[in-house]
């Protein structure tokens, strides 16, 4: 008497549909998320205003702080000290605004310093770069 042998079957784990939805999740948020620069996120091209008023021609002092604690305003290196001098110069009619690019290695205790400063000579709009 010969016994029928039970064909053997693949017992194993089908990855193609599975490697299929990775893909395909992998392909959406690809397509979702943006990489432009959030500054430049829109191409809007603004009406021209007929009178236009202080707050829109005056441009904001560019504060920079690198790694070591050089501070440049407006392309012109200062230090610490003499800071407060040049925000003075800087300073003029209406609403002062300021903007503070510092690095992130940075001491937090000096770009409080610099915002201090800035708060102090009347600039009332102190923004933060971040990326």
């Amino acid at each position: 008497m010969q016994f029928l042998k039970e064909s053997e079957e693949d017992v194993g784990i089908s990855l193609t549909s599975l490697i299929d939805v990775i893909f395909l999740l992998l392909i959406f948020f690809m397509v979702t998320t943006t990489i432009i620069d959030p500054s430049r996120r829109l191409d809007i091209q603004l009406p021209e205003a007929k009178a236009a008023s202080a707050e829109s021609k005056s441009t904001p002092v560019t504060i920079e702080i690198n790694q070591r604690g050089d501070i440049v305003v407006n392309a012109e290196k200062v230090d610490l000290a003499a800071l407060e001098a040049r925000l003075k110069a800087l300073g003029g009619e209406g609403r002062k605004t300021a903007l503070v690019r510092a690095d992130r290695r940075l001491d937090y205790g000096r770009v409080v310093a610099v915002l201090g400063i800035c708060r102090a000579n009347g600039f009332q709009d102190i923004g933060v770069a971040v990326r």
